[in-house]
């Protein structure tokens, strides 16, 4: 969930051109508007100017976020759902279960695979292959953004998408580690784009370690954005170690950015024992959780374990919470998670993945019928007028 802050009190609005004295409210009026869907409302714009200029105010979008937010899960009316980025047209699940799946067509040139960096308030960042292209796009509106390029060159990248609270705004982070650097791999550089200024700026870095690696992977799921930070896996080498002609793993770490401080903080892993071949984060009912696959020993054979960080902040072994571990035939990887506590992931069957899902409080595991490809990226989007105040020479509707 992704509250946006509270804006400014709303201008005079929501009357007729003929000032009628039997016109409803304005107040009534707003609070009627801002709980339709998303086409109804685009549908008011054009009634008149007044309605136009009001539908379009920032304080109009932001509380119509928050009303979207605000609703009960268990509602059978809201506007949450998820979209599934694959190699063939992407496709939109308004039902927790996935039992309801249409297409959606993305109006992004994306030659080779793109994926989904995030999804905040009905808005998603969507990176090109090789993350040089990256855009901003509202499928609910038919409205995106391309971003401008980086002043970096050619580069290993990882990127996170965030809703900046403090002054309604967005934020891509871009970390970046140059294939030209002598020697390789050089320190990774940081660079933010703040969608109110259209611009890149640098960002310095100040961890404890002389070399930190960041995985630019994650399983294709969406990078975690919770309490207001952003969070990545790394891992950390001292520099004795790196000096050292035996390749080190070094140390598996977490590392969070505060979107509105804009500092590096390292958070300790669960369980750095314990047995894997891969590890990734996810977002997890709004919590922050810690996935590792795999088994490494024949008796315990293939499994996933789940952590959840339950007291956010406490950055220590004890705030992380055992979920479950469960076991698979073969390999399993975990794409997302809904907010219905649902696990969606792969089995690798016959030399081929298989999509299942599964309930985190029951571990019943069931197949789907869904035309899931391999791979895929699922995040949760809902309806939102996110990017109809916005203007410019790179936004275009369609």
């Amino acid at each position: 969930m992704f509250l946006t802050r509270e804006p400014s009190p709303p201008p005079p609005i929501l009357r007729g051109s003929n000032n009628n004295h039997h016109l409803l409210p304005d107040d009534m009026v707003f609070d009627i508007l801002v709980k339709l869907p998303v086409k109804s409302i685009l549908r008011c714009r054009s009634l008149c100017k007044f309605w136009d200029s009001s539908i379009t105010s920032p304080y109009f979008i932001s509380t119509h976020v928050n009303n979207n937010n605000n609703k009960d899960d268990d509602d059978d009316d809201n506007d949450h759902g998820y979209i599934i980025n694959m190699l063939r047209p992407n496709k939109i699940s308004p039902s927790n279960t996935f039992d309801m799946i249409y297409k959606v067509g993305i109006p992004l040139d994306f030659r080779l695979y793109g994926q989904i960096v995030g999804s905040c308030n009905g808005l998603l960042c969507l990176a090109g292959c090789g993350c040089g292209i990256i855009y901003l796009w509202n499928p609910s509106i038919r409205k995106f953004k391309k971003l401008p390029n980086s002043c970096l060159g050619p580069s290993i990248v990882t990127l996170g998408f965030a809703y900046h609270s403090q002054n309604n705004d967005y934020k891509v982070v871009r970390i970046s580690r140059s294939f030209l650097s002598t020697p390789f791999p050089s320190v990774p550089e940081i660079e933010v784009y703040t969608l109110s200024s259209d611009s890149w700026r640098r960002v310095e870095i100040t961890l404890r370690t002389d070399d930190i690696r960041f995985n630019h992977n994650n399983f294709n799921l969406p990078t975690p954005f919770v309490s207001g930070a952003l969070h990545w896996m790394a891992c950390i080498t001292e520099e004795k170690d790196i000096t050292e002609e035996k390749d080190k793993k070094g140390e598996e770490i977490i590392v969070s950015f505060d979107v509105n401080t804009e500092k590096f903080r390292e958070i300790a892993v669960p369980d750095p024992s314990a047995p894997s071949y891969k590890s990734c984060l996810a977002l997890f009912k709004g919590k922050l959780a810690f996935i590792t696959f795999g088994g490494g020993s024949e008796q315990l054979g293939h499994q996933y374990s789940i952590w959840v960080m339950r007291d956010y902040g406490v950055h220590d072994y004890e705030s992380w919470n055992k979920l479950f571990v469960a076991p698979s035939q073969s390999i399993s990887l975990c794409t997302a998670f809904t907010q219905y506590s649902l696990m969606i992931g792969y089995l690798k069957y016959k030399k081929e993945f298989k999509c299942f899902l599964i309930d985190t409080a029951t571990l019943h595991e069931w197949d789907t019928d869904t035309d899931f490809q391999y791979p895929s990226c699922v995040a949760t989007f809902m309806e939102s007028l996110t990017l109809l105040d916005r203007d410019g020479a790179d936004m275009v509707s369609y």
